[in-house]
């Protein structure tokens, strides 16, 4: 993402006549009770036909909080709307929720449907899912009603084994399944496959931190790199992480880092420490270069220094090949890496887009590029680095205009020995290609022969009305993404893109719990 700083740099009343008689008002009141009668009859009739399940389920409890689920299957006949309702014994306190409408009174919770899943057929669920936080005894409830209905698993009909497909996206799995290893990954065609030849794509996150941490005198990450936070993104259906780097941190060529920042030995560590549990965990690791050497200060800048302290416009010549030389060597062995080479190249705004033909050329090639002051590491350059060391892991080049167009990507692509390459995309609402028609055009040529991947994706409000677009678009065409980004800033606007408000991973609202529904209902 293209930034300076992580942080941001969010009824009328009928009274009866006085003129009737005691037996006229006896009369009307033996009416107006057989009509209330009447009038209840429907709705007693539909809570009647109510016939439920409900299994409770914790995903994830870390001592003073938790995410719980309610799958709900509804055993008798359709229902056209459904209240869940339950109660906690302690001091659960309700946080966030998301595939229904939450709300607490004292130790009582209840869930009303929302307008895409409030029709249920017969046979078919719901799964509303929430955060809560607690102190003490997190003691589960027991007693769950629809309706007003208790949900005791009885009913006319049984579930069936496989619920009818219905309308209303896929909700919460009960369960978070067993981690296995993340598979190791290789191009084949315009897809990236499994070792077994099935296509794979990377569905996930950014976690921003490790470019900018360890110049700022945070660490490397900025927070936990844990079990407990992997755990959090798994509970997102997270399979993939993106995580930017730091070219000097890693080399140690850093000058006067602050206090408390991680360079060279310790940062490569880290590192390598974050992206193996990752990988032990089912979720693919793709590194990327993210902020490097080399003094710009021309159109698009973030910063005047020549210490990797932002980013910049192309790879610098003097330390990128030997930072993707280390990074290969590091991880090779392991294809459930990739590495995406560099994050954002705009060598076309460095020249004020005056020649498109010799932009394209110096991302390809680098050398002495026009308005960039340093020499340059074109993407070339850099697939030669990695493939010299026998590494053989997926890389990803990027586009023009902080790759966010893929125009020419086919026609300036660098040649890769190994037959693993394919193309980095990114899509923010205030890009220049933000229709479907633009991607149709620009990303669907390349997506026709080469893997894609959406790096990252965002837009400039705290909705998530884009990237849904955006989503659409790329599960429809084979394209993965990883949105920015998995860091509690308290913000979701164009400085930030914030998909969660804590590293126990409650979404961000409406952006991130916006995005967690999707990626719920998608597999690789």
């Amino acid at each position: 993402m293209r930034r300076t700083s992580p942080e941001p740099q969010p009824r009328p009343h009928r009274t009866r006549p006085r003129t009737r008689t005691a037996v006229g008002a006896a009369a009307a009141g033996a009416l107006a009770l057989a009509a209330a009668s009447l009038a209840a009859l429907p709705q007693a009739a539909q809570a009647a036909e109510v016939h439920c399940k409900a299994v409770y389920a914790v995903q994830n409890d870390w001592g003073s909080g938790f995410q719980s689920t309610v799958t709900v299957t509804n055993l008798g006949t359709a229902w056209t709307s459904w209240t869940l309702g339950f109660s906690y014994a302690g001091t659960q306190s309700l946080s966030s929720g998301w595939n229904g409408s939450w709300t607490q009174s004292g130790r009582n919770v209840t869930v009303a449907g929302l307008p895409w899943n409030a029709a249920v057929p017969s046979g078919g669920s719901v799964a509303p899912a929430a955060t809560f936080s607690y102190s003490g005894a997190n003691t589960a409830p027991t007693a769950f009603t629809v309706n007003g209905v208790p949900c005791d698993g009885s009913g006319p009909t049984a579930p069936p084994t496989s619920p009818p497909p219905t309308s209303a996206p896929p909700t919460d799995p009960p369960t978070t399944p067993p981690a296995q290893p993340a598979p190791a990954l290789h191009v084949s065609g315009n897809r990236l496959v499994t070792a077994a030849g099935t296509p794979y794509r990377l569905l996930g996150v950014n976690r921003s931190s490790g470019e900018f941490a360890c110049v700022q005198g945070k660490g490397v990450w900025d927070g936990p790199a844990d079990q407990a936070t992997v755990d959090a993104m798994r509970g997102w259906n997270v399979h993939a992480v993106r995580l930017p780097l730091n070219e000097e941190c890693w080399l140690d060529t850093t000058s006067g880092t602050p206090a408390g920042g991680t360079t060279g030995a310790a940062y490569r560590k880290a590192v390598k420490d974050y992206t193996d549990l990752l990988v032990a965990n089912g979720i693919n690791v793709v590194l990327d270069l993210h902020w490097s050497h080399g003094q710009y200060t021309g159109p698009g800048a973030g910063c005047s220094d020549t210490a990797a302290t932002c980013q910049k416009p192309m790879p610098d010549l003097q330390y990128a090949p030997t930072f993707w030389t280390q990074v290969a060597e590091t991880f090779k062995g392991d294809d459930a890496v990739l590495f995406d080479l560099f994050n954002e190249p705009y060598p076309d705004a460095a020249d004020n887009w005056a020649d498109a033909t010799a932009a394209w050329t110096c991302l390809r090639d680098g050398g002495s590029c026009p308005g960039i002051g340093y020499p340059v590491a074109g993407m070339q350059t850099l697939v030669d680095a990695v493939r010299a060391t026998g590494a053989t892991n997926v890389v990803m080049t990027g586009g023009l205009t902080w790759t966010n167009d893929l125009s020419q990507w086919l026609a300036y692509a660098p040649q890769d020995p190994a037959g693993n390459l394919m193309a980095s995309w990114h899509s923010y609402s205030w890009n220049g290609c933000v229709s479907v028609s633009c991607w149709d055009t620009a990303i669907g040529a390349v997506a026709a022969k080469v893997p894609v991947q959406a790096g990252e994706i965002g837009q400039a409000t705290c909705a998530h009305d884009y990237i849904d677009q955006v989503t659409a678009w790329a599960d429809a065409h084979g394209v993965g993404y990883t949105a920015w980004t998995w860091n509690p800033w308290g913000v979701c606007d164009s400085n930030g893109n914030v998909l969660v408000t804590d590293w126990n991973g409650t979404p961000t609202s409406t952006f991130g719990e916006g995005y967690r529904a999707h990626l719920l209902t998608q597999q690789p």
